[in-house]
């Protein structure tokens, strides 16, 4: 209390200049018109501009907020349209792919995979097309990626394949490009690899060449994807090579397939067999 009386006799001059020039400054503007308008037109104005920068602070982190909001949903919408796309391709299988891994000029029968079995030495698939869809024994299956087998047993409404992954496979298959041959066998346990058999020695070919039907069989018409080359082996009697080729095809999600109908082929090796049995009676005579 002592300290505040000395600080007001010391500086009371001060303090009674400024409630002096309160007093004045009130008067002034109680009355007199033309200051008090001039006083409140620029309290307005500053008031207004000090409201205006508030609102657009305000405005500014409101709309940050919402940006973050619109971001978080756009981004929930592209996870939401992609999964809608993969749904749409599964469900329509890319019917453009399958079609395109079948040469132009054979017919194909468009099928699904109802069964399978992938851990077996002797695997089979099972498709929702038989007799009366067309479908007959040897003809060959394809996906939209690459080759998957060949059928084995007809019903008339579902037929039984045999798939490259069994030990019963057996494909007549060619280096793209290269024009060497062999036949693909799968040897067990892996699902993603097979190799071709019986790969001449003096063949020059590289890791990534891709490996296809070589369309020296009725199943299965030239230039069907079959794998990649990954690697080159000695055979077990050493006369020629063992490629390993990783599979085109994924029959861990195999779900759409191809019926290749092989009568264009069938008819080439009728004449050809034609052919061979004249020229044996001729040769007899």
């Amino acid at each position: 209390m002592r300290n505040l009386f000395e600080f007001l006799s010391k500086y009371y001059y001060w303090l009674l200049f400024v409630l002096l020039e309160a007093a004045s400054i009130a008067l002034l503007f109680s009355y007199n018109s033309y200051q008090g308008s001039v006083w409140f037109s620029t309290a307005n104005i500053i008031s207004g501009h000090i409201y205006e920068w508030r609102s657009a602070v305000e405005s500014y982190f409101s709309l940050q907020q919402a940006n973050k909001a619109l971001t978080s949903h756009n981004v929930l919408l592209e996870q939401q349209l992609s999964a809608a796309k993969k749904q749409i391709a599964e469900l329509t299988n890319d019917a453009t792919a399958l079609k395109a891994a079948v040469p132009a000029g054979y017919n194909i029968i468009q099928a699904k995979v109802v069964q399978m079995t992938l851990d077996k030495k002797d695997n089979l698939i099972t498709i929702d097309k038989g007799s009366a869809d067309g479908v007959k024994k040897d003809m060959g299956i394809v996906s939209g990626s690459g080759v998957v087998g060949i059928v084995y047993l007809v019903g008339r409404h579902y037929s039984v394949v045999i798939p490259v992954l069994s030990s019963q496979s057996n494909i007549s298959c060619r280096i793209r490009n290269k024009g060497y041959f062999g036949y693909l066998r799968w040897l067990g346990a892996e699902r993603d690899y097979a190799y071709v058999e019986d790969v001449p020695r003096h063949a020059h070919y590289r890791v990534g060449d891709i490996v296809e039907t070589s369309g020296y069989s009725s199943v299965f018409p030239q230039g069907i994807s079959v794998g990649r080359v990954i690697c080159t082996f000695n055979s077990p009697d050493g006369l020629s090579y063992r490629i390993k080729v990783r599979l085109s095809t994924d029959f861990s999600n195999l779900r759409d397939v191809c019926v290749i109908d092989n009568a264009p082929m069938q008819e080439q090796l009728e004449i050809i067999h034609a052919a061979q049995d004249s020229m044996a009676v001729r040769t007899d005579q």
